[in-house]
């Protein structure tokens, strides 16, 4: 194996420019737009028991992914499923509620675009400056 093939590529974020806000997500996830959205806000709400709402911000990832996260502050972040409570920023709690979201609608619809976003999204986590949060509260 040479040089350039063990070198890992690390995924980056960029936020998505609010005149490109509109085309994003049918971008990423054509017909499921509306419900890819609605479930991540639905597993905020479950996650964490203040939120109540709020513009969230869009950021494509350079692997071909994407997340969202809601607007700047800490969030306590509970997932019953296992215990794990903590707090979070709005950054990694998007990105938490984001591969909860795509992990279920993976299993609920035969589309892959689901788990290839779950995936992206999971690579892009791992080197997450809260990675150890992120994969507590996934487990």
């Amino acid at each position: 194996m040479n040089a350039s093939m063990s070198t890992l590529v690390r995924v980056e974020a960029q936020p998505v420019p609010d005149h490109a806000r509109m085309v994003t997500l049918p971008r990423h996830f054509g017909m499921h737009m509306l419900r890819v959205e609605g479930r991540i806000y639905d597993f905020m709400s479950e996650l964490c028991a203040a939120y109540d709402g709020g513009i969230w911000q869009f950021h494509e990832l350079s692997n071909g992914g994407f997340y969202m996260s809601p607007p700047e502050g800490e969030y306590e972040i509970a997932v019953d499923g296992n215990g794990y409570r903590s707090r979070m920023s709005a950054d990694a709690a998007g990105l938490t509620a984001c591969l909860f979201a795509f992990s279920h609608l993976s299993f609920e619809y035969t589309s892959d675009v689901f788990s290839r976003h779950y995936h992206w999204l999971l690579e892009y986590a791992g080197h997450h400056p809260e990675a150890e949060r992120i994969v507590a509260a996934i487990d």
